[in-house]
């Protein structure tokens, strides 16, 4: 039996304007230094802290948003989103960055971390986790 702990980590808030989505990132950095299983679910806000094309130049903050593409190299593989959440906000898969990891169990395949996901699937997955932080 494994004493890996499946740790989720819910990111609701929109990515500017409160510390929530930066906070998160943080921890999911540290969590993942330390070799916790890391998965992140962006829903209702949340989804626009992976999205395109951020300008922060009013916001006064500095964009964070290139930092996903790194967690690849930290082996955090599994990002899943709230396609209804997407589809609420007017946005589709294409508008977001594309998160990407190297896959070494396939000879480093280049394969996608986000996974479009239905509310009965998030359902599934919470039930799955040990631990699960919301911001």
């Amino acid at each position: 039996m494994s004493d890996t702990k499946k740790f989720l980590y819910v990111n609701r808030k929109a990515p500017y304007g409160t510390v929530y989505a930066l906070e998160s990132l943080e921890v999911v950095l540290i969590g993942a230094a330390f070799e916790q299983d890391v998965q992140l679910l962006f829903m209702d806000d949340g989804v626009f802290q992976i999205a395109k094309g951020q300008d922060t130049g009013e916001a006064e903050m500095k964009n964070f948003s290139p930092t996903y593409s790194a967690l690849g190299d930290y082996e955090v593989t599994k990002m899943y989103v709230d396609k209804q959440s997407l589809e609420e906000r007017g946005l589709t898969l294409d508008d977001l960055i594309h998160l990407t990891y190297e896959d070494e169990d396939d000879d480093y395949a280049e394969k996608d971390s986000i996974r479009l996901v239905s509310r009965e699937e998030i359902a599934a997955l919470m039930e799955e986790q040990d631990v699960i932080l919301s911001f």
